[in-house]
């Protein structure tokens, strides 16, 4: 797998499944991830990633950072583990046959001790830790929703999943204030149009009013004649 790709949204969900069964898979660390490209690293959390673009928490070394699914890719099989090669055996060395000489006039050479090659074992440089820091999430988003429905304007507010305030009435005029700062023509109009459906039906409750109320009082001032 070309470890420049990112994980793919099918491989989130693998990896999602894996950690509900137990499992830590492990992820390879992409260009992306800056100087610790080609390191390997185990998953061991999934956030949300409506809070955080870097929702995917990786353990690499002794640290558990979050990183986006762009940074890191299925790390193959076999990766990151270590393979100890067998040390090969000396073999045994076979014994000289000292051949008859006569030793009276020739003097005796001690023999050369042979030095052991020596094995040289290749430092192992450090593991570079990650110097990624990790985002802090930021506050959960707020709406405020004016809405309009059975004669009565009505303002609500919400962060998040928690609602600040529950849906209470406000006056006409202070719904046509709020409207006035959105700016966006369509809305003024929608709103203007249903305060001058409403303005048109007091008119006419009030003028039925007035009629019956003009009725009751000619009858009272029949009634005082009466009288």
């Amino acid at each position: 797998m070309d470890a420049g790709q990112g994980l793919s949204t099918d491989e989130v969900r693998s990896i999602r499944e894996a950690l509900a069964a137990g499992r830590k898979p492990r992820v390879v660390f992409t260009a992306s991830a800056g100087q610790i490209a080609g390191q390997v690293g185990q998953v061991v959390e999934l956030t949300d990633p409506n809070v955080s673009d870097e929702f995917v928490v990786v353990r690499f070394g002794r640290d558990e950072l979050p990183f986006s699914p762009a940074d890191l890719a299925v790390a193959p099989k076999g990766a990151g583990r270590r393979v100890v090669e067998p040390k090969p055996e000396p073999e045994p060395e076979a014994p000289a046959v000292a051949a008859p000489e006569f030793v009276l006039d020739t003097p005796r050479v001690p023999a050369q001790r042979q030095e052991e090659p020596k094995v040289e074992q290749a430092e192992k440089p450090p593991a570079r830790r990650a110097v990624k820091a990790a985002k802090p999430k930021g506050p959960a988003g707020l709406t405020v929703t004016l809405a309009y429905a059975d004669g009565e304007w009505t303002v609500a507010a919400q962060q998040g999943s928690k609602a600040l305030a529950k849906p209470y009435v406000v006056k006409p005029a202070e719904a046509l204030k709020m409207v006035a700062l959105v700016d966006v023509p369509g809305v003024q109009e929608a709103v203007e149009q249903i305060l001058g459906a409403e303005r048109a039906e007091a008119e006419q409750q009030a003028e039925k009013l007035r009629a019956e109320l003009a009725e009751i009082e000619a009858r009272l001032a029949e009634l005082r004649e009466a009288s």
